[in-house]
């Protein structure tokens, strides 16, 4: 394990989060997305911010290594719960926060509640903010995976004889492919650090929040210093996140040739950007 990486559990609210650190600073919390998901697939990309600050990665519960019991609520108002919690725990005033994808909707949804609690926003291909625009989202996703060279891919690949010979390097190219649209250059998800999502924690996540549409609060965050950063060419129409950007006020940056990884797809710009941002 790198020497300046911290492992731990937090016992909070009656659930155990894994907790992970890496680098010395003022301290940033990283909201991975998801929903169900875990933080490792925001690695090693994220990890680059981690120059003069803290991170502080976290599996939200009922995913990754903060299993929950089914009979555990694992919905949007727990999510944020959790995170008050911890910044209880954590002795920390008010937050710097890096949120991506569904963190990033997580953190607008922790900011409505707790707006004197949030010291910055950085959100990195954020989820809609409102129910018509993941609707438009997963239409568009659905649309890619259509193409006909992701269906051909995928029957050279079961016809390979992979999955007999190395069944380990066939989930690998399994994974790569069922991620592959969200990229603009679809080679580029050979780097995304592979991941699985709890069917169920995602599920309830979405089912919690309903018809949300969270417009008619959001410019109550403008005094909070904020950034959205968004691919030209992620599936989450590139307007959703503008939408965001403008109702709290935040810095917008869109990044040409690029989906919905900036970290992997434009990693450069991403560090400059969003470390220059947490630095200010």
């Amino acid at each position: 394990m790198n020497p300046r990486v911290r492992e731990s559990t937090a016992a909070i609210r009656g659930v155990e989060l894994f907790v992970r650190r890496i680098g010395s600073g003022p301290p940033v919390v990283v909201l991975h997305g998801g929903p169900g998901a875990h933080h490792d697939y925001l690695l090693p990309g994220f990890d680059a911010l981690a120059v003069g600050r803290e991170l502080i990665y976290y599996d939200q519960r009922g995913g990754g290594r903060s299993v929950v019991p089914r009979d555990v609520p694992v919905g949007w108002t727990e999510h944020v719960a959790d995170l008050e919690a911890l910044r209880q725990e954590w002795s920390l005033d008010r937050l710097a926060i890096a949120g991506y994808s569904w963190g990033g909707l997580l953190a607008l949804l922790y900011a409505l509640d707790h707006p004197a609690r949030v010291a910055r926003l950085a959100l990195v291909s954020p989820a809609p903010a409102w129910r018509a625009a993941r609707e438009r989202f997963e239409a568009r996703f659905g649309q890619r995976n259509l193409d006909p060279a992701f269906q051909e891919a995928r029957r050279l690949l079961r016809e390979s004889g992979l999955r007999e010979r190395d069944p380990d390097a066939f989930q690998r190219r399994i994974f790569e492919l069922s991620v592959a649209p969200y990229f603009h250059d679809p080679d580029r998800a050979r780097n995304l650090t592979p991941f699985r999502v709890t069917g169920r924690t995602q599920q309830e996540v979405w089912s919690s929040l309903g018809d949300f549409d969270l417009r008619g609060g959001l410019p109550g965050l403008r005094d909070i210093p904020s950034l959205v950063l968004h691919g030209e060419d992620d599936p989450i129409p590139l307007e959703s996140a503008r939408t965001t950007a403008d109702l709290i006020g935040a810095e917008f940056h869109p990044i040409p040739r690029c989906g919905h990884v900036p970290y992997v797809e434009a990693h450069e710009e991403f560090v400059r950007i969003v470390g220059n941002f947490l630095k200010a």
